[in-house]
């Protein structure tokens, strides 16, 4: 397999603690799909995990732009899923490898595309 674009994104949690899903709701659902906000809302803290998947979308675009040029994605249409305890990016019925990071107050995500 060959790779052919790599994409890396770090991002202040901070940035989506101080916008609140309860008073910024469509701000997040233009980025995330119902599947992403529901699991992020259902953590204790969800603002590390939608940093996180923030993080991947930002990734996997920046990946994505060495083979396709300055293409725009809508973000909703990059999906993070999860099977087990390994993420995913699907993408017009293709997944893509991604590992996520968060601690206390950054988010990374690294994106492979082969």
């Amino acid at each position: 397999m060959t790779i052919t674009g790599i994409g890396v994104d770090i991002e202040n949690i901070s940035r989506f603690r101080e916008t609140p899903f309860e008073s910024n709701e469509l701000f997040y659902r233009k980025i995330f799909t119902d599947e992403e906000i529901f699991y992020c809302l259902i953590k204790s803290d969800p603002y590390p995990h939608f940093a996180a998947r923030f993080s991947a979308k930002e990734a996997f675009v920046k990946a994505l732009k060495i083979n396709n040029g300055s293409k725009m994605i809508d973000y909703k249409s990059v999906k993070i899923i999860k099977e087990g305890s390994q993420p995913f990016i699907e993408f017009k019925n293709s997944r893509y490898l991604v590992s996520l990071s968060h601690d206390e107050d950054k988010s990374i995500a690294f994106v492979v595309i082969q």
